[in-house]
Protein backbone atom coordinates (compact mmCIF):
# COMPACT_ATOMS: atom_id res chain seq x y z
CA UNK A 1 0.00 0.00 0.00
CA UNK A 2 0.98 3.87 -0.81
CA UNK A 3 2.51 5.35 2.75
CA UNK A 4 2.60 8.77 2.72
CA UNK A 5 3.99 10.78 6.09
CA UNK A 6 3.66 13.73 7.81
CA UNK A 7 5.84 16.33 8.83
CA UNK A 8 6.28 19.70 9.81
CA UNK A 9 6.94 21.72 12.87
CA UNK A 10 4.62 21.39 16.25
CA UNK A 11 1.05 23.40 16.25
CA UNK A 12 1.03 23.93 12.23
CA UNK A 13 -1.89 21.51 12.35
CA UNK A 14 -0.57 18.20 11.06
CA UNK A 15 -2.69 16.08 13.55
CA UNK A 16 -5.88 18.26 11.93
CA UNK A 17 -5.05 17.29 8.63
CA UNK A 18 -4.22 13.82 9.81
CA UNK A 19 -7.78 13.28 11.60
CA UNK A 20 -9.20 15.32 8.79
CA UNK A 21 -7.80 12.71 6.25
CA UNK A 22 -8.64 9.53 8.18
CA UNK A 23 -11.24 10.40 10.52
CA UNK A 24 -9.69 9.17 13.73
CA UNK A 25 -9.54 10.47 16.89
CA UNK A 26 -5.59 11.50 17.66
CA UNK A 27 -5.23 13.78 20.08
CA UNK A 28 -4.97 17.35 18.97
CA UNK A 29 -3.25 20.16 21.08
CA UNK A 30 -0.89 23.08 21.33
CA UNK A 31 1.31 21.82 23.53
CA UNK A 32 4.89 20.72 22.00
CA UNK A 33 5.29 16.98 21.04
CA UNK A 34 1.35 16.08 21.29
CA UNK A 35 1.88 13.40 19.19
CA UNK A 36 4.26 11.04 20.96
CA UNK A 37 4.06 8.50 18.95
CA UNK A 38 3.50 8.46 14.88
CA UNK A 39 -0.51 7.56 14.20
CA UNK A 40 -1.42 5.70 11.71
CA UNK A 41 -5.08 5.08 9.68
CA UNK A 42 -5.96 4.92 5.63
CA UNK A 43 -6.83 8.03 3.98
CA UNK A 44 -8.00 7.96 0.28
CA UNK A 45 -7.59 8.82 -3.11
CA UNK A 46 -10.27 9.65 -5.27
CA UNK A 47 -10.93 9.68 -9.11
CA UNK A 48 -13.70 9.18 -11.83
CA UNK A 49 -14.75 6.03 -11.48
CA UNK A 50 -15.09 3.91 -14.53
CA UNK A 51 -18.11 2.54 -13.84
CA UNK A 52 -19.32 6.16 -15.68
CA UNK A 53 -17.42 5.36 -18.45
CA UNK A 54 -18.49 1.75 -18.67
CA UNK A 55 -22.31 2.26 -17.71
CA UNK A 56 -22.25 -0.23 -15.06
CA UNK A 57 -23.38 -0.59 -11.90
CA UNK A 58 -20.42 -0.98 -9.57
CA UNK A 59 -19.91 -3.45 -6.67
CA UNK A 60 -16.15 -2.27 -4.92
CA UNK A 61 -14.97 -4.49 -2.25
CA UNK A 62 -11.36 -3.30 -1.76
CA UNK A 63 -11.73 0.87 -2.37
CA UNK A 64 -15.28 2.77 -2.02
CA UNK A 65 -17.67 4.47 -4.81
CA UNK A 66 -19.22 7.81 -4.00
CA UNK A 67 -21.49 9.19 -6.23
CA UNK A 68 -19.03 8.12 -9.40
CA UNK A 69 -15.96 8.84 -7.58
CA UNK A 70 -13.58 6.05 -6.87
CA UNK A 71 -11.94 6.42 -3.40
CA UNK A 72 -8.60 4.51 -2.99
CA UNK A 73 -6.59 3.37 0.51
CA UNK A 74 -3.73 4.62 1.36
CA UNK A 75 -1.42 4.67 4.59
CA UNK A 76 -1.19 7.85 6.55
CA UNK A 77 1.79 8.34 8.96
CA UNK A 78 1.56 11.52 11.63
CA UNK A 79 4.80 12.39 12.83
CA UNK A 80 5.72 14.26 15.88
CA UNK A 81 6.47 17.84 15.19
CA UNK A 82 10.15 18.52 14.26
CA UNK A 83 12.30 21.22 15.82
CA UNK A 84 15.71 22.29 15.30
CA UNK A 85 18.63 19.93 15.94
CA UNK A 86 16.23 16.72 15.84
CA UNK A 87 18.41 15.16 13.73
CA UNK A 88 20.87 14.93 16.91
CA UNK A 89 17.84 14.03 18.79
CA UNK A 90 16.85 17.23 20.43
CA UNK A 91 13.04 16.94 21.34
CA UNK A 92 11.96 13.39 19.96
CA UNK A 93 14.46 13.20 17.89
CA UNK A 94 15.84 10.64 15.16
CA UNK A 95 13.41 8.34 16.94
CA UNK A 96 10.91 9.60 14.56
CA UNK A 97 12.87 10.47 11.95
CA UNK A 98 13.39 6.96 11.09
CA UNK A 99 9.87 6.78 10.58
CA UNK A 100 10.33 8.72 7.52
CA UNK A 101 11.94 6.02 5.69
CA UNK A 102 8.82 3.87 5.57
CA UNK A 103 7.02 6.45 3.32
CA UNK A 104 6.93 6.50 -0.85
CA UNK A 105 6.18 10.77 -0.26
CA UNK A 106 6.44 13.18 1.97
CA UNK A 107 3.15 15.78 3.08
CA UNK A 108 5.19 19.05 4.60
CA UNK A 109 2.75 20.88 6.64
CA UNK A 110 3.50 24.96 7.25
CA UNK A 111 1.32 27.36 8.85
CA UNK A 112 0.56 29.74 6.28
CA UNK A 113 -0.67 32.30 8.96
CA UNK A 114 2.66 32.71 10.64
CA UNK A 115 1.40 31.72 13.94
CA UNK A 116 3.90 29.56 15.25
CA UNK A 117 7.39 30.85 15.99
CA UNK A 118 10.88 28.96 14.85
CA UNK A 119 10.40 26.57 18.29
CA UNK A 120 7.36 25.74 16.92
CA UNK A 121 5.33 27.41 19.68
CA UNK A 122 1.97 29.60 19.17
CA UNK A 123 2.60 33.42 18.21
CA UNK A 124 0.80 36.00 16.51
CA UNK A 125 -0.76 35.61 12.70
CA UNK A 126 1.88 36.96 10.32
CA UNK A 127 4.71 36.77 13.12
CA UNK A 128 6.01 33.97 11.61
CA UNK A 129 7.94 32.94 8.53
CA UNK A 130 6.52 29.97 6.91
CA UNK A 131 9.30 30.09 4.49
CA UNK A 132 12.03 29.47 6.66
CA UNK A 133 9.55 26.87 8.94
CA UNK A 134 10.05 24.59 5.48
CA UNK A 135 13.57 25.23 4.98
CA UNK A 136 14.18 24.29 8.78
CA UNK A 137 11.97 21.21 8.68
CA UNK A 138 13.92 19.80 5.50
CA UNK A 139 17.44 20.47 6.58
CA UNK A 140 16.53 18.23 9.46
CA UNK A 141 15.69 15.35 7.59
CA UNK A 142 18.79 16.77 4.89
CA UNK A 143 21.22 16.20 8.20
CA UNK A 144 19.88 13.09 9.56
CA UNK A 145 20.54 11.48 6.09
CA UNK A 146 24.10 13.05 5.66
CA UNK A 147 24.95 12.08 9.51
CA UNK A 148 24.03 8.31 8.66
CA UNK A 149 26.62 8.93 5.42
CA UNK A 150 29.33 10.00 7.27
CA UNK A 151 29.00 7.84 10.11
CA UNK A 152 29.32 5.08 7.69
CA UNK A 153 31.93 5.99 5.37
CA UNK A 154 34.26 3.39 5.72
CA UNK A 155 31.91 1.10 5.01
CA UNK A 156 30.69 2.19 2.33
CA UNK A 157 34.42 3.24 0.46
CA UNK A 158 34.72 -1.01 1.37
CA UNK A 159 31.76 -2.20 -0.32
CA UNK A 160 32.40 0.28 -3.49
CA UNK A 161 35.54 -1.16 -3.93
CA UNK A 162 34.03 -4.72 -4.95
CA UNK A 163 30.58 -3.19 -6.43
CA UNK A 164 29.64 0.77 -7.00
CA UNK A 165 29.62 3.63 -5.35
CA UNK A 166 25.84 3.81 -6.03
CA UNK A 167 24.98 0.65 -4.64
CA UNK A 168 27.30 0.80 -1.41
CA UNK A 169 25.70 4.23 -0.47
CA UNK A 170 22.22 2.94 -1.56
CA UNK A 171 22.83 -0.03 0.49
CA UNK A 172 23.20 1.91 3.44
CA UNK A 173 20.19 4.28 2.50
CA UNK A 174 17.83 0.77 2.14
CA UNK A 175 15.75 1.59 4.97
CA UNK A 176 14.29 5.16 4.00
CA UNK A 177 14.18 3.15 -0.12
CA UNK A 178 17.44 5.18 -2.11
CA UNK A 179 18.04 2.56 -4.99
CA UNK A 180 21.17 2.88 -6.68
CA UNK A 181 19.66 4.97 -9.71
CA UNK A 182 18.39 7.55 -7.40
CA UNK A 183 21.99 7.73 -5.92
CA UNK A 184 23.74 7.97 -9.15
CA UNK A 185 21.67 10.84 -10.26
CA UNK A 186 22.28 12.88 -6.57
CA UNK A 187 25.88 12.24 -6.96
CA UNK A 188 25.62 13.63 -10.35
CA UNK A 189 23.71 16.99 -9.81
CA UNK A 190 25.58 17.20 -6.36
CA UNK A 191 28.42 17.66 -8.38
CA UNK A 192 30.19 14.44 -6.16
CA UNK A 193 30.20 11.38 -8.61
CA UNK A 194 34.18 11.69 -8.47
CA UNK A 195 35.15 12.76 -4.97
CA UNK A 196 36.25 9.62 -2.75
CA UNK A 197 33.68 9.34 -0.09
CA UNK A 198 36.21 9.21 2.53
CA UNK A 199 37.06 12.94 1.62
CA UNK A 200 33.46 14.09 2.34
CA UNK A 201 32.78 16.59 4.84
CA UNK A 202 29.89 17.52 6.13
CA UNK A 203 28.38 20.11 3.25
CA UNK A 204 29.56 17.95 0.99
CA UNK A 205 27.05 15.13 2.86
CA UNK A 206 24.56 18.07 3.36
CA UNK A 207 24.61 19.03 -0.59
CA UNK A 208 24.33 15.52 -1.69
CA UNK A 209 21.47 14.28 1.03
CA UNK A 210 19.46 17.54 -0.18
CA UNK A 211 19.54 16.26 -3.69
CA UNK A 212 18.74 12.67 -3.29
CA UNK A 213 15.61 13.55 -0.72
CA UNK A 214 13.48 14.83 -3.54
CA UNK A 215 13.93 11.70 -5.07
CA UNK A 216 13.54 8.95 -2.68
CA UNK A 217 10.34 10.99 -0.41
CA UNK A 218 8.37 13.25 -3.15
CA UNK A 219 7.21 16.10 -0.76
CA UNK A 220 4.02 18.33 -1.32
CA UNK A 221 4.10 21.36 0.91
CA UNK A 222 0.92 21.77 1.89
CA UNK A 223 0.27 25.84 3.23
CA UNK A 224 -2.35 25.02 6.32
CA UNK A 225 -4.91 27.41 8.26
CA UNK A 226 -5.57 29.47 4.50
CA UNK A 227 -8.96 30.76 6.64
CA UNK A 228 -6.72 32.87 8.91
CA UNK A 229 -5.51 36.38 8.46
CA UNK A 230 -1.99 36.90 6.22
CA UNK A 231 -2.11 33.35 4.79
CA UNK A 232 -2.95 34.59 1.31
CA UNK A 233 -0.01 36.89 1.78
CA UNK A 234 2.36 34.33 3.13
CA UNK A 235 0.82 31.20 0.11
CA UNK A 236 2.01 34.08 -2.33
CA UNK A 237 5.75 34.16 -0.19
CA UNK A 238 5.74 30.55 -0.33
CA UNK A 239 4.70 29.76 -4.40
CA UNK A 240 7.22 32.39 -5.44
CA UNK A 241 10.21 31.17 -3.18
CA UNK A 242 9.07 27.03 -4.09
CA UNK A 243 8.62 28.02 -7.28
CA UNK A 244 10.01 24.44 -8.75
CA UNK A 245 7.82 22.88 -6.79
CA UNK A 246 3.92 22.05 -5.69
CA UNK A 247 2.73 23.80 -3.10
CA UNK A 248 -1.28 23.61 -2.13
CA UNK A 249 -3.55 25.49 0.03
CA UNK A 250 -5.66 23.96 2.37
CA UNK A 251 -7.66 24.15 6.05
CA UNK A 252 -7.85 21.39 8.01
CA UNK A 253 -9.74 22.92 10.20
CA UNK A 254 -12.44 23.18 7.88
CA UNK A 255 -12.44 19.94 6.60
CA UNK A 256 -12.00 18.46 9.74
CA UNK A 257 -15.58 20.26 10.55
CA UNK A 258 -17.25 19.01 7.38
CA UNK A 259 -16.42 15.36 7.91
CA UNK A 260 -17.51 15.18 11.51
CA UNK A 261 -20.63 16.89 10.82
CA UNK A 262 -21.39 14.59 7.58
CA UNK A 263 -20.53 11.41 10.03
CA UNK A 264 -23.24 12.80 12.41
CA UNK A 265 -25.43 13.22 9.36
CA UNK A 266 -25.89 16.75 9.54
CA UNK A 267 -24.85 17.42 6.05
CA UNK A 268 -24.42 15.74 3.28
CA UNK A 269 -20.42 16.42 1.99
CA UNK A 270 -18.53 14.13 -0.12
CA UNK A 271 -14.44 15.20 0.33
CA UNK A 272 -12.95 17.18 -2.55
CA UNK A 273 -15.56 18.52 -3.68
CA UNK A 274 -16.81 22.05 -3.79
CA UNK A 275 -19.74 22.12 -1.55
CA UNK A 276 -22.04 20.86 1.58
CA UNK A 277 -25.71 20.38 2.05
CA UNK A 278 -27.10 20.31 5.12
CA UNK A 279 -29.65 17.42 5.50
CA UNK A 280 -33.37 18.75 5.94
CA UNK A 281 -33.88 16.47 9.09
CA UNK A 282 -30.66 18.31 10.82
CA UNK A 283 -31.36 20.38 13.74
CA UNK A 284 -27.79 22.21 14.26
CA UNK A 285 -26.52 24.07 17.64
CA UNK A 286 -25.71 27.95 17.38
CA UNK A 287 -22.03 26.85 17.95
CA UNK A 288 -22.45 24.32 15.03
CA UNK A 289 -24.44 27.09 12.76
CA UNK A 290 -21.19 29.29 13.76
CA UNK A 291 -19.18 26.85 12.71
CA UNK A 292 -20.46 26.14 9.16
CA UNK A 293 -20.88 29.58 8.19
CA UNK A 294 -17.09 30.39 9.57
CA UNK A 295 -16.08 27.09 6.57
CA UNK A 296 -18.53 28.41 4.15
CA UNK A 297 -17.48 32.11 4.08
CA UNK A 298 -13.68 31.84 5.07
CA UNK A 299 -12.90 28.50 2.60
CA UNK A 300 -15.05 27.39 -0.04
CA UNK A 301 -16.25 30.83 -0.89
CA UNK A 302 -13.01 31.83 -1.08
CA UNK A 303 -10.23 28.55 -2.21
CA UNK A 304 -13.51 26.05 -3.15
CA UNK A 305 -12.50 23.16 -1.71
CA UNK A 306 -10.67 23.04 2.10
CA UNK A 307 -7.65 21.12 0.08
CA UNK A 308 -7.38 17.97 1.61
CA UNK A 309 -8.16 15.17 -0.96
CA UNK A 310 -7.03 17.66 -3.42
CA UNK A 311 -3.29 17.59 -1.44
CA UNK A 312 -3.49 13.43 -1.09
CA UNK A 313 -4.54 13.58 -4.69
CA UNK A 314 -1.64 15.20 -5.84
CA UNK A 315 1.20 13.55 -3.64
CA UNK A 316 -0.40 10.20 -5.44
CA UNK A 317 -0.85 10.74 -8.85
CA UNK A 318 1.19 13.86 -10.02
CA UNK A 319 3.95 13.32 -7.49
CA UNK A 320 4.77 9.78 -7.33
CA UNK A 321 2.83 9.45 -11.01
CA UNK A 322 0.42 6.20 -9.88
CA UNK A 323 -2.52 4.96 -11.94
CA UNK A 324 -5.74 3.20 -10.73
CA UNK A 325 -5.83 0.17 -12.61
CA UNK A 326 -8.77 -1.90 -12.62
CA UNK A 327 -8.48 -5.88 -12.76
CA UNK A 328 -11.15 -7.81 -13.76
CA UNK A 329 -11.95 -11.97 -14.44
CA UNK A 330 -14.87 -11.79 -16.88
CA UNK A 331 -14.14 -9.20 -19.68
CA UNK A 332 -17.87 -9.08 -20.84
CA UNK A 333 -19.29 -7.90 -17.28
CA UNK A 334 -16.14 -6.23 -15.96
CA UNK A 335 -16.35 -8.12 -12.96
CA UNK A 336 -14.90 -10.88 -10.81
CA UNK A 337 -15.53 -14.79 -10.32
CA UNK A 338 -18.19 -14.07 -7.86
CA UNK A 339 -20.25 -11.62 -10.37
CA UNK A 340 -18.73 -8.22 -8.28
CA UNK A 341 -18.89 -5.38 -10.70
CA UNK A 342 -15.22 -3.47 -10.85
CA UNK A 343 -14.88 -4.61 -7.20
CA UNK A 344 -10.94 -3.63 -7.13
CA UNK A 345 -9.06 -1.06 -7.99
CA UNK A 346 -5.12 -0.82 -7.38
CA UNK A 347 -2.43 1.86 -7.77
CA UNK A 348 0.68 1.29 -9.51
CA UNK A 349 3.38 3.10 -10.67
CA UNK A 350 3.96 5.32 -14.24
CA UNK A 351 5.36 1.99 -16.30
CA UNK A 352 4.06 -0.61 -14.85
CA UNK A 353 2.94 -3.96 -16.79
CA UNK A 354 -0.01 -6.13 -16.84
CA UNK A 355 2.40 -8.65 -15.72
CA UNK A 356 3.19 -5.99 -12.58
CA UNK A 357 -0.64 -5.78 -11.94
CA UNK A 358 -1.41 -9.93 -11.84
CA UNK A 359 2.16 -9.75 -9.10
CA UNK A 360 -0.04 -7.20 -7.33
CA UNK A 361 -3.43 -8.85 -6.64
CA UNK A 362 -1.61 -12.35 -6.41
CA UNK A 363 1.91 -13.98 -6.64
CA UNK A 364 0.08 -16.95 -7.61
CA UNK A 365 -1.33 -15.03 -10.49
CA UNK A 366 1.81 -14.06 -12.02
CA UNK A 367 3.37 -17.62 -11.69
CA UNK A 368 0.74 -18.90 -14.09
CA UNK A 369 0.44 -15.82 -16.38
CA UNK A 370 -0.18 -16.02 -20.21
CA UNK A 371 -1.37 -12.62 -21.31
CA UNK A 372 -3.76 -9.50 -20.32
CA UNK A 373 -6.42 -8.07 -22.01
CA UNK A 374 -7.85 -4.78 -22.21
CA UNK A 375 -11.65 -5.54 -21.24
CA UNK A 376 -12.57 -1.91 -22.79
CA UNK A 377 -11.67 -2.81 -26.48
CA UNK A 378 -11.36 -6.43 -26.04
CA UNK A 379 -7.65 -6.19 -27.59
CA UNK A 380 -4.90 -8.67 -26.19
CA UNK A 381 -2.19 -6.61 -24.97
CA UNK A 382 2.03 -7.30 -25.27
CA UNK A 383 3.18 -8.44 -22.11
CA UNK A 384 5.72 -5.12 -22.47
CA UNK A 385 2.62 -3.10 -22.24
CA UNK A 386 2.22 0.34 -19.87
CA UNK A 387 -0.35 0.50 -18.38
CA UNK A 388 -2.34 3.64 -18.33
CA UNK A 389 -4.55 5.40 -15.78
CA UNK A 390 -8.24 4.13 -15.25
CA UNK A 391 -7.09 1.19 -17.48
CA UNK A 392 -9.35 -1.99 -16.61
CA UNK A 393 -7.74 -5.64 -17.12
CA UNK A 394 -8.04 -8.95 -17.66
CA UNK A 395 -5.03 -11.30 -16.78
CA UNK A 396 -5.49 -14.79 -18.50
CA UNK A 397 -3.71 -17.44 -16.41
CA UNK A 398 -2.33 -21.00 -17.39
CA UNK A 399 -5.17 -23.66 -15.76
CA UNK A 400 -3.59 -25.15 -12.81
CA UNK A 401 -3.10 -28.85 -13.35
CA UNK A 402 -5.59 -31.25 -11.88
CA UNK A 403 -3.87 -33.91 -9.22
CA UNK A 404 -3.40 -37.46 -10.61
CA UNK A 405 -5.71 -40.20 -8.94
Amino acid sequence: MVTVAIIGKTNVGKTTFFNAATLLNAEISSYPFTTREPNEGAAYVCDVCVCRELGVKDNPQNSACIEGWRYIPIRLLDLPGLIKDAWRGRGLGTRFLSVIGQADALIHIVDASGSVDEEGRLTKPGSGNPVQDVLDIEMEVERWMADIILRNRQLIAREASSSSLEEAVSKVLSGIKAAPSHVERALIKADLEDRPIELWDIDEAVRFSATLLPLIKPILIVANKMDLPTAEENLEMLVNFFNDRLVAPCSAEAELILRRAEKMGLLHYTPGQEKFLLREEARLTPEQWRALDYVEKRVMARWLRTGIQQALNTVVFKLLRMNMVYPVADESRYSDNHGNILPDVHLLPDGSTPLDLARTVHTRLAESYIMAIDAKTGMRLPKEYKLRHRDVIKIVTQPRARPKR
